[in-house]
């Protein structure tokens, strides 16, 4: 089983009798049904709606663990406290946090399936410790990302940018709209009732190797979004997918600079190009 060896992680635990009312009440992902062995994707918005700041949040006994990159960890944790008042909650900071990453179908001893690929049927799981085993590379994962259309901040989309829809947690466990109120929810769940999400992630197919990361996505010379992570002819990227469908439908070449690309929106999400200007997205 290919393993790989994260340097960019920290760990936010939350622990206490009132941790998961609080996580509950703050963030977009349905704690309360968070079950063992699993990481779910999450956020915590603006109370404009978009994501302040993304993690994988998972159960450990009688706590929470929320994994998150080393630049969002420190700013993260001051937000928490912020919220937490006089809550019987305590929160510590790991930085940097070891985790290591594991592909394949059987699960390791101890590790947590990443919910992100279980329902783009690409299981990959994650282990809170360092592994001597390590054999796969950031490239290899950022392969299997592109694949299974999984958007990241920094990689992917900058932060404060981005509404949830246009990243898929209203589709990959992250975004609930039946747990009640939370920061920001108020917008999610309206964009979700009016079916108004224009911009979600792309997988690109480029002729050849596709430019930079950043890189504008046009058609017939409008830009309709950016490149996320790329790796040779391969890359991720957010468009506004109305637009997308609707140079499609025209016949029109759409170029990530100069370079004829091919968008394709990733299956499991079931979502479909729009062919007029009237179509709902999702």
């Amino acid at each position: 089983m290919p393993k790989l060896c994260l340097d960019d992680r920290a760990m936010i635990s939350v622990s206490g009798k009132d941790a998961e009312a609080l996580l509950q009440g703050l963030i977009t992902t349905d704690v309360a049904a968070l079950v063992a062995g699993e990481a779910k994707p999450g956020a915590l918005l603006t109370p404009q709606g978009k994501i302040f700041f993304e993690f994988l949040i998972s159960r450990d006994g009688e706590r929470f663990r929320l994994e998150t990159t080393s630049d969002q960890a420190e700013a993260l944790l001051k937000r928490l406290t912020m919220y937490k008042l006089r809550s019987a909650v305590e929160l510590s900071l790991a930085l940097p946090a070891p985790v290591t990453v594991a592909f394949g179908e059987e699960q390791p001893s101890g590790s947590y399936r990443d919910h992100r690929f279980e329902k783009a049927g690409k299981p990959v799981f994650r282990l809170y410790a360092e592994t001597a085993e390590a054999d796969a590379t950031v490239a290899d994962l950022d392969g299997l990302r592109i694949a299974a259309g999984i958007a990241v901040a920094g990689r992917d989309y900058a932060l404060q940018d981005a509404f949830p829809h246009d990243v898929l947690m209203d589709l990959n466990g992250g975004l609930s709209f039946r747990k009640g109120c939370y920061v920001g929810q108020e917008v999610v769940s309206r964009m979700q009732h009016r079916g108004s999400a224009r911009r979600r992630v792309v997988i690109v197919a480029g002729e050849m190797a596709l430019p930079p990361t950043g890189t504008s996505i046009s058609a017939d010379g409008r830009p309709i979004g950016a490149l996320g992570t790329v790796r040779d002819k391969a890359g991720l990227a957010i468009v506004r997918i109305d637009k997308a469908g609707d140079a499609m439908t025209k016949g029109e070449t759409l170029l990530a600079g100069d370079v004829p690309v091919m968008l394709t929106l990733p299956g499991w999400t079931g979502l479909a190009f729009p062919t007029d200007a009237g179509e709902a997205s999702a």
